[in-house]
């Protein structure tokens, strides 16, 4: 069982907004925030997830086949995000240390 932490509400919020829109300025101006916050939310989610939901375009944002399985959850992403969120395969990997493995 894979036991990831789950990404910030405001991370999901900007992928929800930014892949319903297909754009990170339509995005920013519905949520009330800047273009470079939605873009630093969706950073901080594709470390979260490991892979990168979005291919970044000149005229927008374009969903990967991760991000596509991620925003077609059923019941969206805000339904059950920890079961959502550990089914995105992973591509990145991080080693994590624990107070246990110094003992």
């Amino acid at each position: 069982m894979r036991t990831s932490r789950l990404p910030p509400f405001n991370s999901l919020r900007a992928f929800e907004a930014a892949a319903r829109r297909g754009s990170v300025l339509e995005a920013a101006a519905e949520q009330g925030v800047t273009p470079r916050s939605v873009s630093r939310y969706m950073e901080l989610l594709e470390r979260d997830l490991g892979t990168e939901p979005f291919i970044r375009r000149s005229d927008g944002v374009t969903l990967t086949a991760a991000g596509r399985e991620y925003a077609g959850m059923p019941g969206g992403i805000f339904r059950n995000p920890r079961a959502e969120t550990d089914g995105i395969p992973r591509v990145f990997t991080s080693a994590t240390l624990t107070a246990d493995q110094f003992s």
